[in-house]
């Protein structure tokens, strides 16, 4: 077992695999360096995540929920590919991250429109889902840290806190956006400044590194949804009218670009990993 500064309480802490036996065979890490690409791609799989759950709304013909449907059976089949790599993969990762953006759109869409669960309370829902998710993770495994996503019970709660942070981020930009009239690009322009004001307070000021990161992941999904819907929808609404074919497409390419860039650089790869699990399945 080898020591490891807490990210909650800056004390030396060794992690230990905990758990049934088939919980404890060794595996790496399985989330991404928090780097700026991580940020940027994440951005980018927002963006997509808004853009393509209309496209695909718009064009399946299958209605909101077939097409809800869909996706969720392809998030599943994804996130079995990823629950069975014993390291990271930016290819799997990010294909996981970018469907679990659509279905969490899905999700709050569906509330939304299909069961007319006002913004507001689903907001609160899925914040209160989010909070219960970290309690249960933080009371089984006594960090919340997303550098020893090592085991299949730390993966599990992992997904679940991204899932749900979609789906709150959702919420809770749209309730921003639609309710409160201030349209796309002013919305970005407030998300930016509030994940401005959490990078302020961790770096110069020390706010604790997991809250920090969980806050800002929460808040890069309305901003990319804000500066989806901006580009995607039609001048007479605010937007600059690519639609979401172009916008998709445009995002997806530049997702797969810095995608294949990490897989052969390897710079995301958590620094005590970047070795042996080159040969780990």
């Amino acid at each position: 077992m080898t020591p490891e500064i807490s990210e909650t309480t800056g004390t030396p802490e060794t992690y230990a695999p905990s758990g049934p036996a088939s919980h404890r065979r060794r595996r790496w890490n399985k989330v991404p360096e928090v780097t700026a690409y991580f940020w940027v791609i994440k951005v980018l799989c927002t963006t997509v995540g808004e853009t393509a759950a209309d496209l695909l709304n718009e064009k399946l013909g299958l209605g909101l929920t077939g097409v809800s449907l869909l996706m969720s059976v392809l998030l599943a089949a994804v996130l079995a590919a990823q629950f069975r790599t014993r390291a990271y993969r930016p290819g799997v990762y990010w294909l996981a991250v970018a469907l679990i953006s659509v279905v969490g759109t899905l999700i709050s869409d569906n509330l939304t429109d299909n069961l007319g669960v006002p913004l507001e309370t689903s907001t609160t829902v899925f914040a209160v889902a989010l909070a219960v998710v970290f309690v249960a993770w933080y009371r089984s495994e006594r960090t919340l840290s997303i550098h020893h996503v090592d085991t299949v019970r730390r993966e599990t709660f992992y997904w679940l806190a991204v899932l749900f942070t979609f789906a709150l981020g959702t919420a809770a930009g749209d309730l921003v956006a639609e309710r409160m009239d201030l349209g796309y690009w002013i919305s970005a322009g407030l998300f930016a400044l509030a994940i401005a004001a959490v990078a302020v307070a961790h770096f110069p000021l020390g706010l604790n590194a997991v809250w920090s990161f969980w806050i800002a992941y929460v808040l890069t999904r309305p901003l990319g949804a804000s500066v989806g819907d901006y580009l995607s929808q039609p001048t007479a609404d605010g937007g600059l009218g690519l639609g979401t074919v172009v916008t998709s497409v445009l995002f997806l390419a530049v997702i797969l670009g810095l995608v294949v860039f990490l897989m052969v650089t390897r710079r995301d790869v958590t620094e005590g990993d970047r070795v042996a699990p080159q040969v780990a399945g």
